[in-house]
């Protein structure tokens, strides 16, 4: 692949797609491409973007999530590890989904620029297996407090197979009430 084009993969849950744009390689080193509104809109993905973000993560074993906002703020969010690596999660919380509380996950990392395209609906989070984490979200939506929502990581009612459970994780993501789909 090192024509610009993009190779998606739809993973088991409905609207959840990885998706990596093509690499160019030379004396140099490498360029990819990590967005192109024109190609993830001709592949049918939702390719208007408001706002773009960077988090960094010093620490392996840190989560972070599971995060969503409510309507009219939902959010599709474009995922990319830019650096180090990462256990990307997504959860299917929308109601009347074939794939309704069911999650999915992808290693995320530097090394391959792998994206994961998380449509409106879904719960999002990750938990970092390396040091040193940068990843970059590419958001439909701009940040509403009054809307913004999460999930505890360790919600039974989705049953997250996580390769281990996190060293450091916020209050507020630790302090997430059980799923409710009523809210």
């Amino acid at each position: 692949m090192d024509d610009g084009s993009i190779e998606l993969t739809p993973l088991p849950l409905d609207g959840l797609v990885a998706f990596r744009f093509a690499e160019h390689r030379d004396e140099r080193g490498s360029f990819t491409r990590i967005w192109d509104a024109a190609q993830l809109a001709h592949a049918g993905l939702k390719s208007d973007l408001a706002q773009s973000s960077v988090s960094w993560t010093p620490r392996q074993g840190t989560l972070r999530g599971l995060h969503y906002q409510v309507p009219p703020h939902e959010e599709t969010k474009l995922v990319t590890c830019v650096q180090g690596s990462i256990f990307d999660v997504a959860v299917d919380l929308r109601p009347r989904s074939p794939t309704f509380k069911r999650w999915h996950a992808e290693r995320l990392d530097g090394a391959s620029l792998r994206s994961l395209y998380v449509p409106e609906g879904f719960a999002h989070g990750f938990l970092t297996l390396s040091d040193d984490v940068l990843v970059v979200y590419q958001i439909s939506g701009g940040y509403d407090s009054g809307s913004a929502r999460g999930v505890r990581w360790n919600d039974p009612a989705f049953m997250i197979d996580w390769p281990s459970p996190p060293l450091i994780i916020s209050s507020r993501d630790q302090s997430f009430d059980d799923f409710r789909p009523d809210r």
